[in-house]
């Protein structure tokens, strides 16, 4: 018998989990970096009607179904979804059909994967979303992450012991390269970080839900607003701030592009974590009472704004010492320490201290909401005791951040595998790290996110969805949406009758019908590569 499920203490300690889920690596560096490629404030305003089209309407969904049934991803579906279903029949015979054709054209490797995913769903239906998302991948999401989180703690330590005193971005990234590549002779190195920062993840879900994320959610979220907050007041006031300001914020409407948009569309869809099962695990931890949709907004909130709060604190750096925005690790790893070195008063040492602390925070929160979700499999789906989930799931994932971690740029120190990748799937990307992202960032998030908005809308049901969300969240859902937003809820000829058109309710309904799985969907055939916009 798996143990009794824990429940979150209130919705603070909901709230912070949540955030910490959300708030990750992206946040620091990606979003502040498309920002600035794709037309400064322009592109923040394509982001918001992004998160309100795709990322509020999956994400109640997810923590709807997750509080529905008080499961894990697989669990959830297993307990909404009929035994049998003639749409997810026709949806695995068709996977399964293209996975023969795949096989036909030589793409053995493929054609394989393709086929047994077809046959998991023609099996087990719906409950194969719980299992991709629930299982696979954040699985493979946290054998990679786990790499990147503890390349933060290695540049934290670096930080505090004053071994980031670079003068130029050129020395900055002959540091880097050794860690980035795992050379052999710094293989241990970067093997420390990587079981470090799973390590640090496996001690803080050993204490469960109350006691090990939430008591660490709570101190961690705030540390990093206020570290992030710190670190703009400085950065803000060097003299030459205001070009990265300018960089970050000015609207540039010729910039805006098909693919711009795509991009904003897909960065909504990962900086809420939407896919992986998180959503749905921690939803299984709340409380009838909760307020869904206000907590959506809040975390909305707080994402978007310590988004914004990144960039603040990052580009007047850059510009004010006089280097060019640079995208990914490069920014991060090389440009930021050297730039915050050259910082007057001979406090460098302090500001990338506080930038890396933070850093590996925001990496910390993301990567044991990751685990989680598989722990929580472990437990509810095979009776595990959570001291013995924990454990597998650290074994298992650190076997697979290891491997990543000694082929990070090539397959140089793992050939036998790289020999094995192209035998099934012809040339492999430049590395396993590479493989991995590819896998899970192109195929199985877009391809979950648009199964979910699809299972909501047309399997398990609006109806129904919308009668769980509605415990805790008020009438407000049923009352017209220009009537709240003017303020005459309760005002004579304004009250809560259900005959009102665009309600919040009817609105959320017809979003996770028709515009959400559409749009998923573009998304999802632009970065497979199946058609691509200008």
């Amino acid at each position: 018998m798996s143990e009794k499920r824990e429940h979150w203490s209130g919705n603070w300690g909901f709230l912070m989990a949540l955030a910490g889920s959300a708030i990750g690596l992206g946040n620091i560096w990606k979003f502040p970096y498309v920002t600035g490629k794709y037309g400064g404030g322009a592109f923040v305003l394509v982001y918001l009607c992004c998160i309100m089209v795709i990322g509020l309407p999956i994400l109640i969904g997810e923590l709807t179904i997750g509080r529905a049934t008080g499961q894990n991803p697989i669990g959830a579906f297993a307990a909404l979804c009929p035994k049998r279903s003639k749409l997810a029949d026709f949806l695995g015979g068709l996977v399964l059909l293209s996975g023969i054709a795949l096989i036909t054209f030589s793409q053995i490797g493929y054609g394989v994967l393709v086929m047994i995913l077809g046959a998991v769903i023609l099996y087990g239906g719906w409950k194969a979303i719980g299992l991709i998302s629930g299982v696979i991948t954040p699985f493979l999401i946290l054998g990679y992450y786990g790499v990147v989180g503890g390349w933060t703690l290695i540049y934290a330590v670096k930080a505090v012991t004053g071994n980031l005193a670079f003068r130029t971005a050129a020395e900055a990234q002959a540091a880097f390269l050794p860690i980035q590549e795992a050379a052999p002779g710094t293989w241990w190195y970067v093997i420390g970080g990587q079981l470090a920062f799973m390590t640090l993840c496996g001690i803080i879900l050993w204490f469960g839900v109350k006691k090990g994320i939430e008591r660490c959610s709570k101190v961690l979220m705030p540390s990093l607003f206020v570290l992030l907050i710190v670190l703009i007041l400085r950065s803000i006031s060097l003299p030459g701030a205001s070009a990265g300001l300018k960089f970050f914020l000015s609207p540039d409407f010729s910039k805006l592009s098909a693919e711009a948009v795509l991009v904003a569309l897909g960065q909504a869809f990962y900086t809420l974590s939407l896919g992986m099962g998180i959503t749905i695990v921690y939803g299984s931890y709340v409380k009838k009472g909760t307020n869904l949709p206000k907590s959506v907004l809040q975390l909305i909130g707080l994402d978007t704004m310590v988004a914004m709060m990144a960039g603040l604190a990052i580009f007047p750096a850059v510009f004010a010492m006089g280097f060019e925005p640079a995208a990914g690790e490069g920014l991060v790893f090389q440009i930021l320490p050297t730039a915050f070195n050259m910082i007057p008063g001979g406090l460098g040492a302090v500001w990338s201290t506080v930038f890396f602390i933070a850093v590996a925070i925001a990496a910390l929160t993301s990567g044991i909401s990751l685990m989680e979700v598989i722990v929580s499999v472990l437990i509810d789906y095979f009776g595990m005791k959570r001291s013995a989930a924990v454990l597998l799931s650290w074994i298992s994932v650190s076997v697979l951040g290891v491997l990543c971690s000694i082929s990070m740029s090539s397959w140089e120190n793992i050939p036998w595998m790289e020999k094995a990748l192209t035998s099934l799937f012809g040339a492999p990307p430049e590395s396993l790290f590479l493989t991995l992202d590819n896998l899970t960032a192109n195929w199985f998030l877009p391809a979950a996110g648009m199964a979910i908005s699809i299972f909501l809308g047309w399997v398990w049901g609006v109806r129904n969805a919308m009668n769980e969300i509605r415990q805790g969240a008020g009438r407000e859902l049923d009352t017209n949406f220009f009537i709240l937003l003017s303020g005459m809820r309760g005002e004579s000829g304004y009250g809560d009758s259900y005959k009102h058109i665009f309600t919040p309710a009817s609105i959320w309904g017809f979003f996770i019908r028709f515009i959400t799985p559409i749009s998923v969907m573009f998304v999802f055939l632009n970065m497979t590569g199946a058609i691509k916009f200008n």
